[in-house]
């Protein structure tokens, strides 16, 4: 099969009541190897865009290679953005600045989502495509807060909700939350709320146990 995007230059595979980032045709040998080699030359023939971020780049693109199989291309800028695709940071596939206030928007939800995950300063910089200064700068201003701090603050509210819904043990509950050693998340917890994970537990199920006996 082959695909002519050359006659629909917006066209994309995009559901029209989508708003997701949907990729197009899987990149050819030839793409690949452009990719993996910041290849200049190609830059302006196709551009790639990566599914598990949402972001399109240049092939000369020198952020981190994504793995083959979650990108695909699109014959120009325009495809990608119908796509719901957003221009890379770092190598301004629309010549454009992407604004800071978007980028900050992508960054905060990839957290929300995969807070269970190693987010560290760097790993987000990389898959936000910039560099952790920028990334540490910007994000405070917008934000007013740090990423560090922000992540922080999702995972403890996750893990008031965990503690509170489920019986699972404190250790179990931080993995679940990204915290994996279990001394370092009890004392995160107690210094973000003023308690310990199992005396929050506790005080939640009295607080329970109370509005079921008031018949509230």
């Amino acid at each position: 099969m082959t695909y002519d995007w050359k006659t629909n230059p917006k066209r994309t595979n995009q559901h029209p009541d989508s708003d997701k980032p949907i990729l197009s045709v899987p990149v050819s040998d030839k793409q690949w190897q452009a990719i993996v080699n910041n290849d200049a030359s190609y830059d302006g023939q196709f551009f790639y865009a990566v599914k598990t971020t949402g972001i399109f780049c240049r092939p000369s693109c020198k952020s981190r290679i994504p793995k083959r199989e979650n990108i695909g291309f699109f014959e120009n800028a325009d495809q990608a953005l119908a796509a719901h695709f957003r221009p890379c940071k770092r190598c301004k596939p629309t010549r454009k600045r992407l604004p800071d206030e978007e980028w900050i928007a992508f960054i905060t939800e990839y957290m929300d989502s995969h807070c269970d995950e190693t987010l560290t300063l760097e790993v987000l910089a990389l898959l936000s495509h910039g560099t952790p200064y920028h990334l540490h700068r910007t994000f405070k201003k917008i934000k007013g807060m740090t990423p560090v701090d922000y992540i922080q603050h999702v995972r403890i509210e996750k893990a008031k909700m965990l503690l509170t819904t489920f019986d699972d043990p404190i250790a179990e509950v931080g993995e679940s939350v990204g915290l994996s050693n279990t001394p370092y998340f009890i004392t995160l917890f107690k210094r973000k709320t003023g308690q310990t994970p199992e005396a929050y537990r506790r005080q939640q199920k009295q607080h329970l146990k109370e509005a079921f006996s008031n018949g509230t």
